[in-house]
């Protein structure tokens, strides 16, 4: 089940946003044309991932500037992983699936 989470040009013009899916803070980010879904509260400091920035087709977290794969969530470095969301984008608006994809701690 896909649900309508944003305007894709909406998105293009911060790089980030978050939304709300269901009961849940949702970062989204657009990286090299790619839309990526994370969970907004990072799991290190539980600080929010949208106020974070894009470096390098990474997201910094602004707790303590660890950087997650947008894509896989994995913290570089880390022992960490960040969980996602599955992302479609049809006719310029974004959908999230509400059920966070199954993530592995990092190895």
């Amino acid at each position: 089940m896909w649900v309508y989470a944003a305007e894709l040009a909406e998105l293009a013009r911060r790089k980030k946003k978050r939304v709300t899916i269901g009961e849940d803070a949702v970062a989204l980010f657009l990286v090299d044309g790619e839309v990526y879904a994370l969970a907004d509260v990072c799991v290190h400091k539980g600080r929010s991932l949208s106020r974070g920035t894009l470096w390098r087709a990474s997201v910094i977290c602004p707790g303590h500037q660890w950087a997650f794969d947008p894509e896989t969530g994995r913290a570089e470095d880390q022992d960490a992983c960040q969980p996602t969301y599955a992302v479609e984008v049809r006719d310029g608006k974004v959908f999230v699936d509400p059920v966070q994809r199954v993530t592995s701690e990092a190895t």
